[in-house]
């Protein structure tokens, strides 16, 4: 019905003109009507490509690890993955038994999880295969750790694949960005130096940690940064009893695409040799 909604207007158009244009100029809208038509049935199908529905078993949901793992990927590749529950449509299934295809892509104990593509033409299913086989994608994994105790590691029967950590966000936006929502505790380029509120790192101490990507990915899962930070469709609004301390930072995951992709350009501080213990 929502398809058919947008053919009253081109039928309304064609109708007039009819009756004022000549032929050519007929068939000109009746083509334009046309390509019209087409352009918003495909809308849809295009969104589609941008979701996956994931199957996976409720025990693995309460883990809370999806919740930790779902959106870095969102925020690398723009692809939403939805969880159903086993037995309904998906595109793709978790899940400790071996499916024909299935692919190990971490481990909990003895306990190996496999994810089996069941849609191997759907655009977004094999992205996120691709993406747990990374090393950003085996970082996210081996992260998380709730209460300090890592809970999930890599397959023993898989290796991540090594690839360069870039960012598809605009640098420059990103470094407006910075300065509006980080400047104000963080120095975030050469010429703020004495903007920050000095008890924070700088941006260019922070490029020095050997997982910097890491860190300014799930920033907002980070102290102190859950108490005054909104990423829009990832974050949880502020409970009314508890609300930010100060003027909230909210953002989009285009917006932290973009300061990723800044800081990734940025050169990291020299911090001298390494202290040696005699």
């Amino acid at each position: 019905m929502a398809r058919l909604f947008f053919l009253y207007p081109i039928r309304w158009c064609c109708a007039a003109i009819n009756r004022i244009s000549p032929a050519p100029g007929r068939l000109a809208v009746l083509a334009a009507g046309i390509v019209f038509v087409a352009l918003v049935a495909a809308v849809p199908a295009r969104a589609e490509d941008r979701l996956v529905r994931m199957a996976v078993p409720e025990a693995l949901v309460e883990t809370g690890f999806l919740r930790h793992l779902l959106p870095r990927f969102s925020l690398k590749t723009q692809v939403r993955v939805q969880i159903v529950m086993p037995g309904e449509a998906a595109e793709a299934a978790l899940g400790t038994e071996t499916r024909a295809g299935g692919t190990p892509v971490f481990q909990a104990g003895a306990d190996l999880w496999y994810l089996t593509v069941l849609d191997k033409d759907h655009p977004g299913t094999q992205r996120f295969l691709d993406w747990l086989n990374s090393e950003i994608g085996a970082r996210t994994i081996t992260a998380y750790a709730p209460q300090g105790v890592q809970m999930f590691t890599l397959p023993q029967v898989q290796r991540a694949t090594v690839e360069e950590i870039s960012f598809d966000g605009d640098a420059e936006r990103g470094q407006s960005l910075s300065q509006v929502m980080c400047g104000r505790c963080h120095v975030v380029a050469e010429d703020r130096r004495m903007s920050d509120i000095g008890s924070t790192p700088s941006f260019f101490v922070l490029r020095t940690l050997p997982d910097w990507d890491y860190r300014f990915q799930a920033f907002y899962a980070l102290n102190p940064h859950p108490a005054f930070t909104q990423v829009e469709d990832v974050t949880p609004p502020f409970p009314e009893d508890r609300p930010s301390p100060i003027v909230p930072v909210a953002m989009t995951l285009d917006d932290l695409e973009a300061i990723l992709a800044y800081v990734a350009g940025l050169t990291p501080a020299d911090l001298g040799a390494p202290l040696q213990h005699q």
